[in-house]
Parts: structure tokens; C-alpha cells; sequence
């Protein structure tokens, strides 16, 4: 049991990351659809390359949006409006009308006249609603035809709409009605009695009107014919269009519920599976080969998981919802957030992984790759020094533009034309540049989350009055002047091979603050022209210039140093000799001497920067012992000093080539012979 205990503790790392990989694989592939998946992949306006396709089933051809859409605005155009005829209505206006009458003229009237008026008035409201009068202004077209349903019952008539009456129409009919002789005194009372108590009958019945389209609309059939089993759809060189297209379309959407049923589900997952295994596999075996120090590390592997886990989640809810606003998620953040945290080439293939996977299961997977992949490639080559803030936004811009003239491209390819082009597709892919920019707050976040560090710290590490660095400042100034010299040194070496300045100044700035502990038994803080080793033996003297590297790792983790930065402490001087004690000791002592007690614990600089660091350390602190310095010592003694880092094997961990390391030492000569103001020496 204690054996079994022990195994486990030995390999609990990779035993996590087992862990880890199974439940990440199972996780997406819970996410991912479970129907079957056409293997047919095709687009309108291209050719058909795969061989003769028949027709697996009957299956009904669905009709397009487009012929949906044509046939319900057809129904709408020939469908019958349908009106309100209120008879309540025409009762009470015409008793009103009348009382009023009588109020009007209660004997001014001789009783023969004033009964001719009453009838008149009571014909002519009746000849109005009779015909119908309408309520309200309703756009409908003259020659329409309606329905006139009478209110709380079942009868109803068809009319053409022009025979409505208004209260336009009816006004000149009535003056005209009492427009004789006898009625002519008193025309202007009974056209205003006539008017005050006449109320329209007729009303235009919206909500029935929509119940009725709706009904019919439901009616739709949609689909437009039936392909038999084993019909041919399409044939090897034909173009996807018309109703072949339409057939494919069809076909490819009943597919995974006409294949799926409970035997064959299990077979599916299956190759959900395999496929999401090979996927990650992929990105772990990077990381194995390329990455070590980031395999090795369960924060940083568990981190990039949780990444590409987050990304197709979002995008499976998308998908699940509201497809169409798929392109609304922000992929492209997955590659700037891995290249602020680490490198690009890690980003690229990280999110080259991420999209592929995706493309399991998005609409048009080809071109939702292709865009992807290509915004993906602009984000890494476009993005740098995320800590100036504007060049996010430039970024930003710049990938957006790329969305949309990449969907543009591919939709005038498949369409021919920009007629029904979908503009407001571009708004998402605005949105999405938009969701980019959360990229700031999400790095700070996982900062604190994760524990990891980005450009925007190392911008903050780098202030020379931070508290660590004054303490170094106070405690070690010779140190603090070295470690500045160094880190102009590594900045400008690393601006010329390309690697990460900022990283490389910040590491440049923090490698040395081991020496805090003993500064005056290092030279460049002896002042006073004491030199406390001259009490000590050479093995002691070299275990305390050693122990400097892991005074250093001891200090930093107090004060939060990141680990990206402490690793320049550990590796600034690789696994060389304390040279000068050892000769010492080898000239003192006779016998063998143990080598490992003058020597570095390491490790070896495992990246350009720490490489970097290095060579500017080594070269800065070694120029300062040349006497009488010229240009051609200065030359020789850079080229010295590296060659033998070179050949002691000091770089073989780091990705840094024989080129580079040539660049480098141009540099380092340049600046070496800049900051000791030397010339060439002009023969005689």
C-alpha cells in the first residue's frame, strides 16, 4: 500500500494531467450534438467532386426561406380584409339624432314641415349605414375586396372596399339632401344636428385579421416535392445550385434524425470521441515537445485547457440558441490571451486546435474555419505589446476588417451578386471586435486567477522605483547599477532577434537581487576596497557567490515575484563555474577537486530570453575587468565569453539558433563600445 501511495505521489502530475485530458474530453464531448453528421460537405456555386449521390431514403425537398416567404406574401396580397359592421351603432345614432332634433326645433316648426325634416334626417342616416361607414383611415387598395361581419353574429357579406363610405365621402351627399327649397333655412342646423350624432359603423378588425393570416399561413406546406430511396440528387461534376442545392439542403438536415436511434448513439459518441482525442492530443504532444516548461507546469497545462473548454462552450450555447449570432463569439481572444502569457506560436496552434474541433459542429464549417484560422493568424502577427493600449485597438480593428471582408469574399463566391447580402452580419463581427477588448480585464483576471504573468505586469515590474528594486537600489547600488546596465543590454539583443524585450529587461532587472543578502562579498558593491573573501577559503567564498541564485528565488516569492520572471534567477547563470575560486582552489589544494562544489545547481537557459540574460550578465559583469579597453579587446572578449557559454552547452535547452546568438553578440559589442565611449583604432 505504502508502494502504491508512493507511485501515486511520484507521478501525481501526470496523473493529473490524465485527469484532466479525460474529463476536458468528455466535457466537449457532451457539448457536441449527438445526431449523425452528413459527410457530405458543399457549398451553393461549387462543384460537386465526391461520386454520384442517391438518395439514402424519401425525404421531402424543404422549401427555401425565400419561397416561404414569397408564398406567405402572396396569401397576404389575395386574402380578404376583414371588417366590423356594428348595427348598435346605427340604432343609437339615429335615436340620438333625433332627440336633438326635437331639442333643436321644438315648435319653431310647423308640425307638416317638421315631421318631412325628421323623416328625411332619418332616411338619409340610414341610406349611410346602410352602405357602411368606415372608422378610420386603413391603407387598402380600392378595388380590394372585404368582409363585412356583423358584430355578435354569424352573418357576414363580401364588399369591395371602395364602396365604403368616409366621413369625406358623405359630406357634399349630405348637403345635397337638404339642398331643396324648404329644408334650405335650416340646411346648416340639420347638416350640424346630422353630424354631431352621426358615428362611423364599420371598423377595420386587426386582431381577426391576424388570427385569419396566421391560420392560413399555418397552412404553408413546407415542402415543395418527395425524392425517392436511391433517386439520384446530384451527379460527380455538377454544379451545387437550384433545386440540387435545395435537395442537399434537405437531405443534410433530416440526415441525423433519420440515422440517430438508440443502437447507433453510442457509435456516434464513439467518433466524437476518437476525434476530440486526437484533437487534444495534438496540443498536449506541443506542448510536450516544444513547451516543456508549460507541460511541466499542471497551472499553465490546466490553464490553456480551461481556455479552449471556455471557447467552445460559449460557442456550443451559441450554436444551441440563437445560431445565427455565431459569429458574435470572440475565438480571436483565445490566441491574444495565450500570446500575452506565453508566445505566439502556442497561441496559433492552440487556437488552430480550438476551431478545428469546432468545426464539428458549426453551419458551413469550411468557411467558419477558414475565417477563424485567417482572423486567428492576423491576431498573433498584429498584437504586440499589449501593455500600450492602443495597440489593442488597432488590433482589434484590424482583425474585425478581415472578418468582414472574408465572409464578403465568401458570400459573393456562393451567390453571384450582394442583393439579399445579410449587412447586418457585419454588425455582429463589429460586436465581436468589440467583446475583444475585454481582453484587458480578462488578463488581469486570469493573473490573479492563474497566478501567471502578462506584458501589462511586466510593465509594472519594470518601474525602477518598485519596492524590491529600491531595497536592491539601498542595500546592493552596485548590483542595482549592474542589473540596469544589463537590462539595456538585453532589451536591445532581444529587440534585434525579435524576442520579448519586456520580458527580457524585467528579468534583467530582478536576476541579481539575491545578492542583497551578502552584498559586500560581491565586487561591484564593495566600496570601501574591503573584500571579505580574502578571510574565507575558496570553496566558502564560491558556495556564497552560488547560494546568490537561490537567495534570489527565496526573495522574489516573498515579495510575488511572478514565476516567468524568477525563472531568469534560476537559469541567469546555467550550470558554469564559479571560475575564479576554482582555479584557486586547484592552485591551492593538491589533489583531485570536486568540481560540483564551484558549480552552478543550474538549470540551463531554456528560452531566448533567458539565454539572453545570460550573455548580457556574463559580458556586462566581465567587461568592467578589462584594462585599458579598446575596440578590438572589447570585440575579442564578447566573442570569448559567448563562444565558451556556447560550447559549455548552455543553450542546447533554449530555442535560440547560432544566427541569433551572432546578432546578439553584434549587439552587445555595439552597446559595450557606446557605454565605455571607445573608437576604433585608426592605424598609423
Amino acid at each position: 500500500m505504502r508502494k502504491f501511495i508512493s507511485a501515486i505521489y511520484e507521478h501525481h502530475s501526470l496523473i493529473y494531467k490524465v485527469f484532466l485530458f479525460v474529463i476536458s474530453t468528455l466535457f466537449i464531448v457532451y457539448l457536441f450534438p449527438k445526431g449523425g453528421s452528413f459527410k457530405y460537405d458543399f457549398e451553393k456555386g461549387k462543384v460537386w467532386q465526391t461520386e454520384n449521390l442517391y438518395a439514402p431514403f424519401d425525404f421531402a425537398v424543404q422549401k427555401t426561406q425565400v419561397q416561404i416567404s414569397i408564398e406567405e406574401e402572396l396569401l397576404k396580397e389575395g386574402m380578404p380584409y376583414y371588417f366590423t359592421l356594428d348595427t348598435i351603432i346605427a340604432s343609437n345614432s339615429s335615436q340620438k339624432l333625433l332627440n336633438e332634433f326635437e331639442l333643436t326645433f321644438p315648435d319653431s316648426l310647423n308640425p307638416d314641415l317638421k315631421n318631412r325634416c325628421r323623416l328625411k334626417l332619418a332616411k338619409t342616416l340610414a341610406e349611410i349605414y346602410n352602405v357602411g361607414l368606415l372608422a378610420e383611415d386603413v391603407s387598402v387598395a380600392k378595388e380590394k375586396e372585404i368582409v363585412l361581419k356583423v358584430k355578435n353574429s354569424g352573418v357576414a357579406k363580401y364588399y369591395i372596399f371602395a364602396n365604403l363610405l368616409t366621413t369625406e365621402k358623405i359630406q357634399e351627399s349630405v348637403q345635397e339632401n337638404f339642398s331643396d327649397s324648404i329644408y334650405n333655412p335650416y340646411k346648416n342646423y340639420f347638416t350640424a344636428i346630422f353630424f354631431n350624432n352621426i358615428k362611423a359603423n364599420v371598423s377595420f378588425d386587426k386582431a381577426f385579421n391576424e388570427e385569419i393570416y396566421e391560420e392560413e399561413k399555418r397552412k404553408i406546406l413546407p415542402t415543395v416535392g418527395l425524392v425517392k430511396e436511391n433517386a439520384i440528387i446530384i451527379s460527380k461534376g455538377e454544379v451545387v445550385e437550384g433545386d440540387k442545392f435545395q435537395k442537399l439542403q434537405s437531405l443534410r438536415e433530416l440526415y441525423a434524425s433519420q440515422v440517430w436511434n438508440e443502437s447507433n448513439y453510442n457509435w456516434i459518441v464513439l467518433g466524437y470521441v476518437i476525434l476530440v482525442v486526437l484533437a487534444l492530443l495534438m496540443l498536449i504532444l506541443f506542448l510536450k515537445k516544444y513547451r516543456i516548461s508549460i507541460y511541466n507546469n499542471n497551472r499553465k497545462f490546466t490553464f490553456i485547457f480551461f481556455n479552449v473548454i471556455i471557447m467552445i462552450f460559449i460557442t456550443t450555447v451559441i450554436l444551441k440558441y440563437q445560431p445565427a449570432y455565431l459569429y458574435i463569439v470572440p475565438l480571436c481572444i483565445l490566441p491574444l490571451i495565450l500570446k500575452a502569457f506565453f508566445d505566439a506560436r502556442l497561441g496559433l496552434f492552440t487556437h488552430v486546435i480550438t476551431v478545428l474541433l469546432l468545426g464539428f459542429i458549426v453551419p458551413n464549417s469550411y468557411e467558419y474555419m477558414f475565417l477563424q484560422i485567417i482572423a486567428g493568424i492576423i491576431t498573433i502577427l498584429s498584437v504586440s505589446e499589449l501593455y500600450k493600449r492602443v495597440n489593442l485597438f488597432i488590433s482589434v480593428a484590424q482583425i474585425t476588417g478581415v472578418y468582414i471582408v472574408a465572409y464578403f469574399s465568401f458570400y459573393i463566391i456562393h451567390e453571384g451578386n450582394i442583393v439579399e447580402l445579410r449587412w447586418e452580419t457585419f454588425g455582429l463581427f463589429i460586436l465581436c471586435g468589440l467583446a475583444m477588448l475585454f481582453a484587458q480585464p480578462l488578463i488581469y483576471i486570469y493573473e490573479k486567477t492563474f497566478g501567471l504573468v502578462s506584458d501589462v505586469s511586466l510593465l509594472e515590474l519594470s518601474d525602477t522605483n518598485s519596492k524590491l528594486l529600491k531595497l536592491l537600489a539601498d542595500k546592493a547600488p552596485g548590483t542595482f547599477h549592474h542589473s540596469l546596465n544589463v537590462a539595456n543590454l538585453a532589451e536591445a539583443a532581444a529587440n534585434e532577434i525579435g524576442a520579448n524585450a519586456m520580458l527580457a529587461r524585467v528579468g534583467a532587472l530582478y536576476h541579481d537581487i539575491g545578492k542583497m543578502k551578502e552584498p559586500t562579498y560581491f565586487i561591484e558593491n564593495q566600496s570601501n576596497g574591503i573584500n571579505p573573501h580574502n578571510e574565507l577559503g575558496p570553496k566558502e567564498s564560491a558556495r556564497i557567490i552560488i547560494d546568490h541564485v537561490l537567495n534570489g528565488i527565496e526573495i522574489a516569492k516573498k515579495h510575488n515575484v511572478p514565476d516567468r520572471v524568477i525563472d531568469f534567477i534560476r537559469t541567469h547563470h546555467g550550470t558554469s563555474l564559479v571560475y575564479y575560486f576554482y582555479s584557486l582552489e586547484k592552485n591551492n589544494k593538491e589533489g583531485e577537486v570536486n568540481i560540483e562544489d564551484f558549480q552552478y545547481n543550474g538549470p540551463k537557459p531554456f528560452s531566448k530570453e533567458t539565454s539572453i540574460l545570460m550573455m548580457c550578465d556574463s559580458v556586462e559583469a566581465a567587461s568592467k575587468s578589462i584594462k585599458n579597453p579598446d575596440y578590438t579587446k572589447m570585440s575579442d572578449f564578447v566573442e570569448q565569453i559567448i563562444d565558451k557559454q556556447k560550447n559549455d552547452g548552455q543553450f542546447l535547452n533554449a530555442d535560440i539558433t547560432f544566427k541569433e546568438i551572432e546578432v546578439i553578440k553584434k549587439v552587445l559589442k555595439h552597446k559595450l563600445i557606446n557605454m565605455y565611449h571607445l573608437r576604433i583604432e585608426y592605424p598609423d
